[in-house]
């Protein structure tokens, strides 16, 4: 069986906040990668683990058996597209505000038996 993988485009947080977080559970069984995410206060963690929740789902989906050993192949987080605004200062100056954005990819694969 191939990776099974789950997207979150457009997350309204920021790519620098969740990437931490991809880094910890990178390599790990999904259970691993899970107790890892449910025990961080972080707003990233929670997307994360939302993506992370999803890959499981879908490899069950896909008739993988014991979806708790799963292997985390693949946890990288993209910038995505900004919302740009204008914040008026002092003496007529602007300046910009940028609301970033991250896509959130996570992908999971069954381990080799042997």
């Amino acid at each position: 069986m191939g990776a099974v993988s789950a997207t979150h485009q457009y997350a309204r947080i920021s790519a620098t906040k969740v990437r931490p977080f991809a880094d910890l559970i990178r390599g790990k069984t999904a259970r691993q990668g899970l107790n890892a995410l449910a025990y961080e206060p972080n707003r990233g963690a929670r997307f994360l683990e939302k993506v992370l929740r999803s890959a499981i789902a879908n490899a069950e989906d896909r008739g993988v058996r014991n979806p708790d050993r799963l292997k985390i192949s693949e946890a990288r987080v993209d910038g995505g597209p900004m919302f740009k605004r204008v914040h008026a200062r002092a003496r007529g100056m602007a300046n910009l505000i940028r609301r970033r954005t991250a896509h959130i990819h996570v992908s999971v694969d069954a381990p080799e038996l042997g």
